[in-house]
């Protein structure tokens, strides 16, 4: 049982009844009025006092957190008091576009939004329904806003929602606008003396229709035989993503039934997250019951896109990383030219795709919200199973452009005998075989995050998976080319490297891996396929060391 002094405890409890009496939602203000009573009667006060440590913190990522009553939970006065705050960052005049998607009181929060930037003097157009992020970041641009917000939570758990911020370049916010957002909403008072107007638009169908004829347009004429499984896992990209493909010429996909529909309580998953083992297990059934050629998933708010392929022993999810190194070389064979870009913790392959091709390369920190600020950005992506394909009109991830164009490669590669393994292995061949995994430890307690980091700066290891630490880099000081960020690069022998970081939306510490091995070329090994197997089984090997030893350093 938490203890805490007589003062400690009647100052909680007066913040407490203070919050509920200005909670304009019922069912948060009585959640809180029954925790207070229940610590008043002697109760234990670890759960009040968690709701009241600090405030939910708004930064690059906007908001995003447990719903629930207090200002460290997402609800309707920690929305209404960032809305307000965004608000005065504006200024009136212009106007805002605010979308949604289906989680818990997603609807909700947008049309609180909404209230608080009409009382402002802003214009609102609000989605017409729960749609995914993709189109919210392509409704700024093309509506020519000055700002818009996105309610999701994207792939986090049932219980979490969040608030995404984009800027009138259609970008997500960065340092130091973050900062300055985040010192309005502070000064915002009493929620009574913060004006909320009515007359908002609600946006019609052309505009979706305008986003998918769009998208459709990406492919090119071609092969369209293709067989496809698909599933929105519980989220919203399910019509759009259907809509699109059926636009771009392709036969409907089977979709996963028990996951068509939008379901904020995502019942069939332990993480609405396809990366998350177990996730795709009823695609990756049907898809072995019809015989498709591939699967492919959106997450909940349709930013990402995951992809799976048959191999003689069954399905294989591909790596964020593969996926960008095939959409990259799509595009690139279609003749996209501009600056090919990744974050820090990706694989290295783009850079040497690029470079091929004679095209400009550009590392930043994680996120969209700095990939989508290249300069003459051609495509962008991160292992995190995101893909910028249009950042013309889209300056963010895009699981359903991603979805489509993945659909046009698979069928064209069919058509001639091959698939997306195929040019996987052509790419090994030619530029060395780049091998990614990831260490990905979820805590309960935030401490061990910034312990495991603490304890890799003092005392970093000399050799990881049998490989030298030739250089590390604390990217806490940040580079020439990169501001600052907690996190660690490893440098190691042979062209492989670690990079350390805790997550920037989940309560993780993430270890990214990477080994590069060369293929034996035609002259040594005839048969090239088993030159890149065999180059495949050393490669997990030296992953799995990698993953071992960086765990130990790392005290995880």
């Amino acid at each position: 049982m938490t203890t805490l002094s007589e003062s400690e405890l009647s100052d909680l409890l007066d913040r407490a009844r203070a919050w509920a009496a200005a909670d304009p939602d019922a069912t948060t203000r009585q959640e809180l009025e029954r925790i207070v009573t229940e610590v008043e009667a002697g109760g234990d006060p670890a759960d009040l006092a968690d709701r009241f440590d600090g405030t939910l913190e708004f930064g690059t990522a906007g908001l995003r957190g447990a719903l629930g009553a207090g200002p460290n939970r997402m609800n309707r006065v920690v929305v209404l008091r960032a809305a307000a705050g965004l608000a005065a960052h504006l200024g009136p005049g212009g106007s805002v576009v605010v979308g949604y998607d289906a989680r818990h009181l997603s609807d909700t929060f947008a049309e609180d939004t909404a209230a608080v930037m009409r009382g402002a003097g802003l214009d609102v157009w609000l989605m017409p329904r729960p749609l995914p992020t993709p189109v919210l970041a392509y409704a700024v641009r093309e509506l020519g806003c000055v700002a818009g917000v996105m309610v999701t939570a994207s792939h986090n758990p049932p219980e979490d929602n969040g608030y995404k911020v984009y800027l009138g370049d259609g970008s997500q916010i960065v340092s130091p606008t973050d900062a300055e957002i985040a010192a309005r909403i502070a000064e915002v008072g009493d929620l009574t003396s913060v004006p909320r107007g009515s007359g908002w638009q609600v946006l019609g169908e052309y505009l979706l229709d305008r986003y998918l004829d769009r998208i459709a347009g990406l492919v090119a004429d071609g092969p369209r035989d293709l067989s496809v499984v698909y599933t929105p896992l519980h989220g919203v990209g399910g019509s759009p993503a259907a809509d699109v493909l059926q636009r771009a010429g392709f036969a409907a996909p089977y979709v996963v039934e028990q996951q068509a529909h939008p379901d904020p309580d995502f019942p069939t998953v332990a993480f609405p997250n396809p990366e998350e083992a177990g996730a795709m297990d009823l695609a990756l059934a049907l898809a072995e019951e019809r015989g498709a050629d591939l699967v492919v998933a959106n997450d909940p708010d349709a930013d990402r896109c995951a992809a799976a392929v048959p191999t003689p022993t069954g399905w294989r999810m591909l790596r964020g990383d593969e996926v960008g190194a095939l959409l990259a070389t799509h595009l690139l064979r279609r003749g996209r030219t501009g600056t090919f870009a990744t974050t820090i913790v990706s694989s290295t392959l783009l850079s040497k795709i690029a470079a091929a091709a004679d095209q400009p390369y550009v590392e930043t920190l994680t996120g969209f919200k700095w990939i989508g600020r290249v300069p003459d950005l051609a495509f962008g992506y991160e292992e995190a199973l995101g893909y910028c394909c249009d950042p013309d009109h889209v300056k963010d991830k895009d699981g359903v452009s991603a979805l489509v164009l993945l659909c046009e490669l698979a069928a064209s590669l069919k058509a001639e005998g091959r698939t997306l393994l195929d040019l996987l292995d052509d790419l090994a061949r030619e530029h060395g075989l780049h091998a990614t995994d990831q260490v990905s430890v979820r805590v309960s307690d935030l401490s061990l995050i910034s312990a495991a980091m603490e304890r890799l700066r003092t005392d970093p290891p000399a050799s990881l998976g049998g490989l030298d630490v030739v250089g590390v880099d604390d990217l806490a000081e940040g580079t020439e080319d990169l501001p600052p960020t907690d996190g660690l690069r490893f440098r190691l022998a042979d062209d492989a490297r670690v990079v350390v970081r805790p997550s920037g939306t989940e309560p993780k510490i993430k270890c990214y891996l990477e080994v590069v091995v060369p293929v034996e070329d035609a002259a040594d090994n005839p048969d090239q396929t088993d030159a890149v197997e065999g180059a495949r089984i050393s490669a997990a090997t030296r992953l799995d060391a990698l993953g071992s030893d960086i765990r130990a350093a790392a005290g995880l």
